[in-house]
């Protein structure tokens, strides 16, 4: 008998922790309801991204010849490590005139590199190379690429480095030229404008 006594002593002492419990329709939980839902409602309207006027159907108008291409640190050393003569390789991956561009970002990461890369140096310093100052902080080139490319829709980005390729594939409207198999090759290039078909 002492048991069955307890049980049921047990079972009162939970349900009354049940009751304890606030109600679904408690004014209170529906006021900070309401609150969320206009949080919510803020954040996707300022998080729409505003589309380039460069871009029709996915293509980007404003590429054409001649192509500007921002060149990236490994994008040369792997044009060293290859052999490859960097302009006449974008004219023959391109078949058109090409005129590559080098951040102040860029020179000063190769800078930072020492002696080693005193050939990449010298190549970058070349008068058929054109200069873009940078006007930001800081001299992380990875960033810089990614900026000016947002702004601007009219380069093609030449680089090896996977990370920087994926955060460009994420930007609509901008080629990448990258090196595969001792050779360079673009992607996302329209056909509109009589791209190498791979």
């Amino acid at each position: 008998m002492a048991r069955g006594k307890q049980t049921r002593k047990y079972v009162k002492q939970k349900f009354a922790q049940m009751k304890k419990m606030i109600s679904v329709k408690d004014p209170r939980i529906a006021a900070n309801q309401e609150k969320d839902k206009k949080k919510k409602v803020k954040k996707i309207v300022n998080e729409v991204p505003q589309v380039s006027s460069a871009l029709f159907f996915q293509y980007n108008t404003q590429l054409g010849p001649p192509y500007h291409i921002l060149v990236d640190t490994n994008f040369i050393n792997y044009s060293i490590k290859y052999k490859l003569d960097i302009i006449q390789s974008m004219m023959d991956c391109l078949y058109a005139k090409c005129i590559p561009y080098i951040t102040d970002c860029v020179l000063a990461e190769v800078e930072k590199l020492g002696r080693k890369y005193k050939v990449a140096l010298r190549i970058m310093k070349d008068s058929r190379f054109e200069r873009l100052p940078c006007l930001h902080r800081g001299s992380y080139a990875d960033d810089c690429l990614v900026q000016r490319v947002t702004q601007h829709k009219c380069y093609i980005v030449a680089t090896n480095d996977r990370d920087l390729r994926r955060r460009i594939r994420k930007i609509p409207g901008v080629p990448i030229m990258y090196i595969a198999h001792h050779r360079y090759t673009i992607e996302r290039m329209p056909d509109a404008y009589g791209a190498p078909r791979e």
